[in-house]
C-alpha cells in the first residue's frame, strides 16, 4: 500500500482561501494537472493553461483521482468526488510547493538547475548520482517540468522524507527564474551556460545572463552558485550570485575552473573524465558522448560536492546513463543488410546546442557508421536574426562530415538552399512532410541525426522512423 504523501487537513491548511467540497475516501497520494497521465490517488489540479482544466475534472475522478482543486465557481458534475474550491488552483498549486519544501528535513539538500542549454540532461545525471548514494530518497523533475507550473507540481509531489530534490527552472522571459527559485531555495544553483536563446523576448545575451541569475534569488544563506568558467559572461553572473551571498564555484574543462577536467577523452559513446576538485582527483565514465555533456558533467560533479555527497559512490551512475528523449537519445535500427543509428534531439535547440550536435555526430566512426545524415527543423525564438543564425550553421554542418542534409521551416530553408546540391536530400515545410523522403534514403551504415525546437514537431518524425523499422525485433534504445 502506497504511503499518503499528504492528508486531507494539510491541504485545507496551506491552500489560501481553501473551501473542502466533501472529503476523499482514498489517501492523497500525488498531485496531477494531466488526467492522461494522472495515478490512481492523486489530486487533480484544475489549471486554465493552453486548456481549462476544469473541463477535465470528471474524467480526472474516472481515472482514480483522490480529489481536485478547482476554482470557486465550477460546478460540481455527476462523478465529481472531493473538491477544494480556491480563488485560484494555480496560486494553490504554487501554495502546496512552498508548503511541501517548507516540510523538508534540516538535513534535506536541493539542487536546482537552469542554462540555455543542458538543463534536463544535467538534472538527469544528477538524479542518477544522487539515487546512487540515496536509493529512494531522491526527488527529481519529470521531463522538463521547469516553468510556472512545472516547479511547483515538482515540489508538491515531493516527499518529506527525501534526501535530495533536484529541479530544474526554465525561462522565456526576464522575471520568471526569480519567484520559481524562490520556492525552490536550493542549496546549490547551477547556471549550465548562457547563449543566445529566446532572443525573440531579449534585447541582447546579456539580459539573458541576467535572466539566468535570477535563480541565485533563491540561494539558501550560504549557498553554492555554481558557473560555467569559460562562459563569456562568467564575471557577470560571479558578481550577481556574490550579491545574494552565494559561494561562487566555477566548473569547466581548463584549469582556471575551481572544478576541472584534467583528462578528457572525448570517445564516439562517451567520455572518460579525470576532475580536480580542490584537492581531490576523480575519475569516472561518461556513457552520453559530446564535449558539451562532458563540460556539464563538471557541473553535477561540482553540485555533489556542494551538498556533499560521496562523490566516488555518485558518479560511478553515470557509465551506464543514457541520454534522455530527445536530448541525444541513441537507437539502433533494425534495416536490411544491417543497422541505422537514430540520434533523436529533437525536444530542443539553439545554435550553440546545434553546433555541439554536430560535433558529436562527427564522433561517430565511419567503420561502423560510414554515411552521415543530418536533419535539421527550425530552431525558434531567435526574433530577428532568425534566418541569418540558421544560415550561420553551414559551417558545422559541413565540418559535421554529413553526407546528406534534410531540412524543415522557414528558417532551416536558408540553410538547406546554401548547402552543395551533393549534400541536398530533401526540403519540407514541416517537419512531416519529411516522413516518406527520409525513410527512403535509410540504408544499411547510416547515422542519422535529427534536431529542432520543439515546436518544429520533429519529435513526432523521430517515431514515425522507428515505427516504420519496428519490424525488426532487434531494434533498441543503447544504454537501456
Amino acid at each position: 500500500m502506497t504511503d499518503a504523501l499528504w492528508n486531507w487537513d494539510e491541504l485545507l491548511k496551506v491552500v489560501p482561501f481553501a473551501v473542502a467540497d466533501r472529503t476523499p475516501s482514498r489517501a492523497i497520494t500525488g498531485f496531477s494537472i494531466d488526467t492522461r497521465s494522472l495515478q490512481p490517488g492523486d489530486v487533480f489540479v484544475a489549471l486554465k493553461d493552453q486548456r481549462d482544466g476544469h473541463e477535465f475534472v470528471t474524467n480526472a475522478f474516472k481515472a482514480g483521482a483522490a480529489a481536485a482543486i478547482v476554482d470557486a465557481e465550477y460546478q460540481r458534475r455527476p462523478g465529481d468526488g472531493a473538491l477544494i474550491r480556491c480563488k485560484s488552483s494555480l496560486h494553490a498549486l504554487e501554495a502546496i510547493g512552498i508548503a511541501a519544501r517548507s516540510r523538508l528535513s534540516a538535513k534535506t539538500r536541493v539542487i536546482a538547475v537552469t542554462g540555455s542549454a543542458g538543463k534536463t540532461t544535467t538534472k538527469e545525471m544528477l538524479r542518477a548520482c544522487l539515487s546512487a548514494v540515496a536509493p529512494g530518497k531522491v526527488h527529481a523533475s519529470e521531463k522538463s517540468f521547469n516553468n510556472h507550473w512545472g516547479v511547483p507540481l515538482t515540489l508538491a509531489n515531493m516527499p518529506r522524507d527525501v534526501q535530495y530534490g533536484v529541479l530544474e527552472i526554465g525561462m522565456n522571459h526576464a522575471g520568471e527564474i526569480k519567484p520559481l527559485s524562490e520556492m525552490v531555495r536550493p542549496h546549490a544553483a547551477i547556471i549550465t551556460t548562457v547563449e543566445a536563446v529566446h532572443l525573440e523576448h531579449f534585447g541582447s545575451v546579456e539580459e539573458i545572463a541576467d535572466a539566468k541569475a535570477e535563480i541565485f534569488q533563491g540561494l539558501v544563506q550560504g549557498g553554492s552558485a555554481i558557473i560555467k568558467r569559460d562562459n563569456p559572461h562568467f564575471d557577470r553572473l560571479r558578481v550577481r550570485a556574490e550579491a545574494h551571498g552565494a559561494r561562487v564555484v566555477s566548473f569547466g574543462l581548463s584549469d582556471t575552473a575551481d572544478v576541472y577536467a584534467e583528462t578528457l577523452n572525448l570517445l564516439g559513446d562517451g567520455s572518460d573524465i579525470t576532475a580536480r576538485v580542490g584537492n581531490k582527483k576523480v575519475s569516472y565514465r561518461l556513457a552520453m558522448p559530446g564535449r558539451h555533456i562532458a563540460e556539464n558533467s563538471l557541473a553535477v560533479v561540482a553540485a555533489l560536492a556542494a551538498v556533499g555527497a560521496d562523490l566516488d559512490s555518485a558518479l560511478g551512475a553515470l557509465a551506464t546513463l543514457a541520454p534522455p528523449a530527445g536530448r541525444g537519445l541513441r537507437t539502433r535500427l533494425s534495416v536490411p543488410g544491417g543497422e541505422v543509428l537514430l540520434i533523436d534531439e529533437s525536444y530542443n535547440a539553439s545554435p550553440a546546442s546545434m553546433r555541439a550536435a554536430l560535433e558529436t555526430l562527427s564522433s561517430v566512426a565511419r567503420d561502423k557508421f560510414p554515411r552521415r545524415i543530418v536533419v535539421l527543423g527550425d530552431m525558434l525564438e531567435l526574433g530577428r536574426d532568425a534566418s541569418i543564425l540558421h544560415k550561420g550553421l553551414k559551417e558545422a554542418v559541413t565540418g559535421s562530415g554529413a553526407d546528406l542534409f534534410f531540412a524543415c521551416g522557414p528558417h532551416m530553408k536558408g540553410l538547406y538552399d546554401a548547402l552543395p546540391i551533393v549534400m541536398k536530400g530533401d526540403y519540407a515545410e514541416a517537419a512531416s512532410g519529411l516522413q516518406a523522403p527520409l525513410i527512403t534514403a535509410l540504408r544499411a551504415g547510416d547515422v542519422v541525426m535529427l534536431k529542432a525546437s520543439n515546436g518544429t514537431k520533429l519529435g513526432p518524425l523521430v517515431e514515425a522512423v522507428k515505427k516504420h523499422f519496428s519490424g525488426a525485433s532487434r531494434s533498441h534504445e543503447i544504454g537501456q
